[in-house]
């Protein structure tokens, strides 16, 4: 029994970060963001080697996702995205600081 809670619970744990991309997607995250490329604004995978160790990076970026924000990768600010949650805002930037 204590196994499949186990396999259970570490399914549902990879079901949830699988599902950061197609959050991402669906918010419109990928039209100014690339997994290992910059487009408008940095790869994530540049984001996350840039916080990596930062104890405070999931809920500052957390809040720049939702409110924007400007002046750490270029001229170009990031504009406020109010379609994405704080839940939905947290749960991306979980999954972008994996990509490091």
């Amino acid at each position: 029994m204590k196994f499949a809670l186990v396999l259970t619970s570490t399914l549902l744990m990879s079901a949830s970060a699988f599902a950061s991309p197609e959050l991402a997607e669906k918010k419109g995250c990928l039209a100014c963001h690339a997994i290992e490329a910059k487009r408008i604004g940095p790869s994530y995978k540049d984001v996350a080697t840039k916080y990596v160790g930062d104890k405070t990076a999931v809920a500052v970026l957390a809040t720049k996702v939702r409110k924007g924000g400007g002046g750490v990768w270029g001229s170009i600010p990031m504009p406020a995205n109010p379609q994405v949650s704080d839940a939905e805002a947290k749960k991306l930037v979980e999954w972008i600081l994996t990509l490091k």
